[in-house]
């Protein structure tokens, strides 16, 4: 199966929210669930400013932090995008915690979060949000296409903005999302190395081999296993968040 991916021109975005209605109302989602915010956001020192919209959504991340700490296969890599099948979701909300650009959200109970229109992709048409950008802002399609026109778009835009760059080509894995920025990611509030967090290496490590039992009984008492995974899911940070701190405190001191 061929991988896929978007195109996120950031310099062309300008935030009319055709995307996230588009998403809304084509995934049927309830009414208070997004999958696409568009933040506005002014960038630069007084007097030399600029405006422009942060894209926020699923970047789709071939080194998928939300995929590793599933404990149900919810969440799964097809096709270069991360899908989520709902049905199998116990609500731990691990991907919540593990996702390093704050995507999956718990809705009603379970996991939520965009699945780049499995469903339509799949039946050969474009995702909804490409299908209404009117500034041609999205694109979708093979992913070594898409690189090589965002490596295009990037060029065509070095003398209005010399900082501009690529991102998502390599980071986490390579994302699912190619973005074209005007400038830094941290002027754009993205993360500049979005690595699997030491959280979730020891989450694999620690917890992920003993919660394969719970995996298992959760196929017969679902409920059973989701409320076992609430009430245990705190303790377990707490745990986990003691452990990254002390071997950050042995690296300090090596």
């Amino acid at each position: 199966m061929a991988t896929n991916a978007f195109l996120l021109d950031i310099s062309r975005c300008i935030g009319c929210q055709a995307c996230a209605a588009a998403c809304m109302t084509g995934n049927e989602l309830p009414t208070g669930t997004q999958y696409i915010h568009l933040i506005e956001q002014t960038r630069g020192e007084f007097p030399n400013l600029a405006g422009g919209f942060k894209n926020h959504r699923c970047y789709h991340c071939t080194d998928a932090a939300c995929v590793k700490v599933c404990p149900t296969g919810a969440l799964y890599k097809e096709a270069g995008m991360t899908r989520l099948n709902r049905e199998v979701c116990i609500g731990c909300a691990y991907c919540t915690d593990a996702c390093p650009f704050d995507v999956p959200q718990i809705v009603d109970g379970r996991s939520s979060k965009c699945d780049a229109c499995a469903s339509v992709t799949k039946a050969g048409g474009e995702p909804w949000c490409v299908r209404t950008c009117p500034s041609d802002a999205l694109r979708y399609g093979d992913r070594q296409e898409i690189l090589a026109e965002a490596r295009r778009r990037v060029e065509a835009i070095k003398a209005r903005y010399p900082k501009a760059r690529i991102y998502g080509e390599t980071e986490a894995g390579g994302l699912g999302v190619i973005m074209v920025l005007p400038d830094d990611p941290e002027v754009l509030d993205l993360p500049a190395n979005p690595d699997v967090p030491l959280l979730v290496n020891t989450w694999q490590k620690v917890v992920q081999p003993a919660a394969l039992g719970l995996t298992a009984l959760s196929v017969v008492v679902t409920g059973v296993a989701a409320t076992i995974a609430r009430r245990n899911h705190m303790q377990e940070l707490k745990a986990l968040h003691a452990q990254q701190a002390e071997a950050q405190k042995q690296e300090s001191q090596e």
